[in-house]
Protein backbone atom coordinates (compact mmCIF):
# COMPACT_ATOMS: atom_id res chain seq x y z
CA UNK A 1 0.00 0.00 0.00
CA UNK A 2 1.40 3.43 -0.95
CA UNK A 3 0.85 6.15 1.63
CA UNK A 4 2.25 8.76 -0.76
CA UNK A 5 -0.20 8.31 -3.62
CA UNK A 6 -3.39 10.34 -3.13
CA UNK A 7 -6.44 8.32 -2.12
CA UNK A 8 -9.94 9.33 -3.24
CA UNK A 9 -12.95 8.34 -1.16
CA UNK A 10 -16.06 7.23 -3.05
CA UNK A 11 -19.30 8.10 -1.25
CA UNK A 12 -20.14 10.30 1.72
CA UNK A 13 -22.51 8.31 3.97
CA UNK A 14 -21.97 6.43 7.21
CA UNK A 15 -19.76 3.70 5.75
CA UNK A 16 -17.64 6.34 3.99
CA UNK A 17 -17.10 8.05 7.36
CA UNK A 18 -15.83 4.77 8.85
CA UNK A 19 -13.57 4.07 5.86
CA UNK A 20 -12.15 7.59 6.14
CA UNK A 21 -11.43 7.00 9.85
CA UNK A 22 -9.69 3.74 8.91
CA UNK A 23 -7.61 5.47 6.22
CA UNK A 24 -6.56 8.19 8.63
CA UNK A 25 -5.62 5.61 11.27
CA UNK A 26 -3.29 4.09 8.65
CA UNK A 27 -1.75 7.48 7.86
CA UNK A 28 -3.04 7.56 4.28
CA UNK A 29 -3.30 10.80 2.33
CA UNK A 30 -6.97 11.24 1.39
CA UNK A 31 -7.19 13.94 -1.26
CA UNK A 32 -10.98 14.34 -1.30
CA UNK A 33 -14.23 12.52 -1.95
CA UNK A 34 -16.53 11.88 -4.90
CA UNK A 35 -20.27 11.88 -4.38
CA UNK A 36 -22.78 12.71 -7.15
CA UNK A 37 -25.52 13.82 -4.75
CA UNK A 38 -23.30 16.28 -2.88
CA UNK A 39 -21.86 17.52 -6.17
CA UNK A 40 -25.35 18.17 -7.57
CA UNK A 41 -26.27 20.06 -4.39
CA UNK A 42 -23.03 22.06 -4.72
CA UNK A 43 -21.88 21.02 -1.26
CA UNK A 44 -18.15 21.66 -1.10
CA UNK A 45 -17.00 19.79 2.01
CA UNK A 46 -18.04 16.69 3.96
CA UNK A 47 -16.26 14.82 6.78
CA UNK A 48 -13.45 17.38 6.61
CA UNK A 49 -12.72 16.59 2.94
CA UNK A 50 -13.23 18.58 -0.21
CA UNK A 51 -16.05 17.29 -2.43
CA UNK A 52 -14.22 16.87 -5.73
CA UNK A 53 -17.38 16.23 -7.75
CA UNK A 54 -19.39 13.25 -8.89
CA UNK A 55 -18.01 10.04 -10.33
CA UNK A 56 -17.11 11.86 -13.54
CA UNK A 57 -14.27 13.64 -11.71
CA UNK A 58 -12.21 10.44 -12.00
CA UNK A 59 -11.73 11.26 -15.70
CA UNK A 60 -9.19 13.79 -14.45
CA UNK A 61 -7.27 11.15 -12.50
CA UNK A 62 -5.37 8.38 -14.21
CA UNK A 63 -5.46 4.92 -12.62
CA UNK A 64 -1.74 5.28 -12.00
CA UNK A 65 -2.18 8.62 -10.25
CA UNK A 66 -4.46 7.66 -7.37
CA UNK A 67 -5.91 4.86 -5.28
CA UNK A 68 -9.62 4.52 -4.51
CA UNK A 69 -11.43 3.86 -1.22
CA UNK A 70 -14.91 2.40 -1.58
CA UNK A 71 -17.07 4.27 0.92
CA UNK A 72 -20.37 2.91 -0.36
CA UNK A 73 -21.80 0.65 2.33
CA UNK A 74 -22.80 -2.97 1.71
CA UNK A 75 -26.55 -3.24 1.20
CA UNK A 76 -29.14 -5.95 0.72
CA UNK A 77 -31.27 -3.59 -1.36
CA UNK A 78 -28.90 -2.74 -4.20
CA UNK A 79 -25.51 -3.57 -5.69
CA UNK A 80 -24.11 -0.05 -5.97
CA UNK A 81 -20.96 -0.92 -4.02
CA UNK A 82 -20.28 -4.00 -6.17
CA UNK A 83 -21.03 -2.21 -9.45
CA UNK A 84 -18.84 0.75 -8.55
CA UNK A 85 -15.94 -1.52 -7.61
CA UNK A 86 -16.19 -3.65 -10.73
CA UNK A 87 -16.66 -0.81 -13.22
CA UNK A 88 -13.66 1.10 -11.90
CA UNK A 89 -11.49 -2.03 -11.71
CA UNK A 90 -12.25 -2.63 -15.40
CA UNK A 91 -10.93 0.88 -16.10
CA UNK A 92 -7.69 0.03 -14.31
CA UNK A 93 -8.22 1.75 -10.93
CA UNK A 94 -6.98 0.03 -7.80
CA UNK A 95 -8.60 -0.37 -4.38
CA UNK A 96 -6.06 -1.18 -1.65
CA UNK A 97 -6.92 -3.68 1.06
CA UNK A 98 -7.26 -1.82 4.37
CA UNK A 99 -6.72 -3.29 7.85
CA UNK A 100 -7.35 -1.11 10.88
CA UNK A 101 -4.40 -0.95 13.31
CA UNK A 102 -6.69 -2.25 16.05
CA UNK A 103 -7.80 -5.29 14.05
CA UNK A 104 -6.03 -8.65 14.24
CA UNK A 105 -5.27 -10.39 10.94
CA UNK A 106 -2.94 -13.39 11.06
CA UNK A 107 0.06 -13.18 8.73
CA UNK A 108 -1.12 -16.29 6.84
CA UNK A 109 -4.41 -14.67 5.80
CA UNK A 110 -4.89 -13.73 2.13
CA UNK A 111 -6.72 -10.44 1.55
CA UNK A 112 -7.80 -9.57 -1.99
CA UNK A 113 -8.26 -6.19 -3.68
CA UNK A 114 -10.43 -3.71 -1.81
CA UNK A 115 -11.00 -5.75 1.37
CA UNK A 116 -11.83 -3.58 4.40
CA UNK A 117 -11.13 -4.91 7.91
CA UNK A 118 -12.54 -2.57 10.54
CA UNK A 119 -11.49 -1.81 14.12
CA UNK A 120 -11.72 -4.74 16.52
CA UNK A 121 -12.17 -7.36 13.80
CA UNK A 122 -10.28 -10.66 13.98
CA UNK A 123 -9.28 -12.96 11.10
CA UNK A 124 -7.50 -16.13 12.20
CA UNK A 125 -4.90 -18.30 10.39
CA UNK A 126 -5.54 -19.93 7.04
CA UNK A 127 -8.38 -17.65 5.89
CA UNK A 128 -8.89 -16.25 2.40
CA UNK A 129 -11.00 -13.12 1.86
CA UNK A 130 -12.25 -12.19 -1.62
CA UNK A 131 -12.20 -8.76 -3.23
CA UNK A 132 -14.36 -5.88 -2.00
CA UNK A 133 -15.41 -7.83 1.10
CA UNK A 134 -16.04 -5.99 4.38
CA UNK A 135 -15.16 -7.51 7.76
CA UNK A 136 -16.92 -4.97 9.91
CA UNK A 137 -16.38 -3.66 13.44
CA UNK A 138 -15.70 -6.38 16.05
CA UNK A 139 -16.55 -9.20 13.63
CA UNK A 140 -14.65 -12.49 14.03
CA UNK A 141 -13.65 -14.94 11.30
CA UNK A 142 -11.95 -18.04 12.66
CA UNK A 143 -9.36 -20.38 11.15
CA UNK A 144 -9.43 -21.75 7.59
CA UNK A 145 -12.50 -19.87 6.37
CA UNK A 146 -12.90 -19.04 2.69
CA UNK A 147 -14.88 -15.88 1.99
CA UNK A 148 -15.80 -14.94 -1.56
CA UNK A 149 -16.00 -11.54 -3.23
CA UNK A 150 -18.37 -8.74 -2.15
CA UNK A 151 -19.25 -10.47 1.13
CA UNK A 152 -20.31 -8.49 4.21
CA UNK A 153 -19.61 -9.76 7.72
CA UNK A 154 -21.55 -7.21 9.76
CA UNK A 155 -20.51 -5.72 13.13
CA UNK A 156 -20.24 -8.25 15.92
CA UNK A 157 -20.86 -11.32 13.74
CA UNK A 158 -18.97 -14.56 14.51
CA UNK A 159 -17.90 -16.99 11.79
CA UNK A 160 -16.43 -20.20 13.25
CA UNK A 161 -13.65 -22.25 11.66
CA UNK A 162 -13.76 -23.91 8.26
CA UNK A 163 -16.75 -21.95 6.94
CA UNK A 164 -17.15 -21.25 3.21
CA UNK A 165 -19.07 -18.11 2.28
CA UNK A 166 -19.72 -17.60 -1.43
CA UNK A 167 -19.84 -14.30 -3.35
CA UNK A 168 -22.22 -11.53 -2.27
CA UNK A 169 -23.42 -13.30 0.87
CA UNK A 170 -24.37 -11.29 3.96
CA UNK A 171 -23.89 -12.25 7.62
CA UNK A 172 -25.84 -9.85 9.83
CA UNK A 173 -24.88 -8.13 13.07
CA UNK A 174 -24.52 -10.46 16.02
CA UNK A 175 -25.09 -13.60 13.93
CA UNK A 176 -23.11 -16.78 14.61
CA UNK A 177 -22.15 -19.30 11.91
CA UNK A 178 -21.00 -22.61 13.40
CA UNK A 179 -17.96 -24.48 12.07
CA UNK A 180 -17.74 -26.09 8.61
CA UNK A 181 -20.95 -24.51 7.29
CA UNK A 182 -21.29 -23.47 3.65
CA UNK A 183 -23.26 -20.33 2.73
CA UNK A 184 -24.34 -20.06 -0.89
CA UNK A 185 -24.00 -17.08 -3.21
CA UNK A 186 -26.17 -14.06 -2.34
CA UNK A 187 -27.57 -15.76 0.76
CA UNK A 188 -28.40 -13.86 3.95
CA UNK A 189 -27.93 -14.78 7.59
CA UNK A 190 -30.06 -12.24 9.44
CA UNK A 191 -28.93 -10.38 12.54
CA UNK A 192 -28.66 -12.39 15.78
CA UNK A 193 -29.23 -15.70 13.96
CA UNK A 194 -27.34 -18.89 14.88
CA UNK A 195 -26.71 -20.73 11.60
CA UNK A 196 -26.34 -24.50 12.11
CA UNK A 197 -26.95 -25.79 8.55
CA UNK A 198 -25.73 -25.10 5.04
CA UNK A 199 -27.49 -22.48 2.94
CA UNK A 200 -28.14 -22.81 -0.77
CA UNK A 201 -27.74 -19.84 -3.10
CA UNK A 202 -30.20 -16.96 -2.59
CA UNK A 203 -31.48 -18.36 0.70
CA UNK A 204 -32.32 -16.29 3.78
CA UNK A 205 -32.46 -17.52 7.36
CA UNK A 206 -33.39 -15.56 10.46
CA UNK A 207 -33.81 -16.18 14.16
CA UNK A 208 -37.29 -16.87 15.50
CA UNK A 209 -39.00 -13.66 16.66
CA UNK A 210 -38.95 -12.95 20.37
CA UNK A 211 -42.26 -13.82 21.97
CA UNK A 212 -44.09 -11.42 24.22
CA UNK A 213 -43.07 -11.76 27.87
CA UNK A 214 -45.50 -13.83 29.97
CA UNK A 215 -45.62 -14.47 33.71
CA UNK A 216 -44.18 -17.80 34.86
CA UNK A 217 -47.08 -19.98 36.13
CA UNK A 218 -45.28 -20.74 39.40
CA UNK A 219 -44.71 -17.08 40.20
CA UNK A 220 -47.29 -14.82 41.76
Amino acid sequence: MSKLRPHILLGAGGHAKVVLSLARALGLMVHGLCDPVLAEQKIRTRHGLNVLGGDEILRHWSPEGCLLLNGVGPSLDDEIRLQLHMSLRRRGYRFPALVHPRAWVDESVTLSEGVQVMAGAVIQPGCRVGENTVINTNASVDHDCNLGAHVHIAPGATVCGGVVIEDQAFVGSGATVIQNIRIGRRSVVAACTALVRNLAANECVMAAPIRKNTRHPDRK
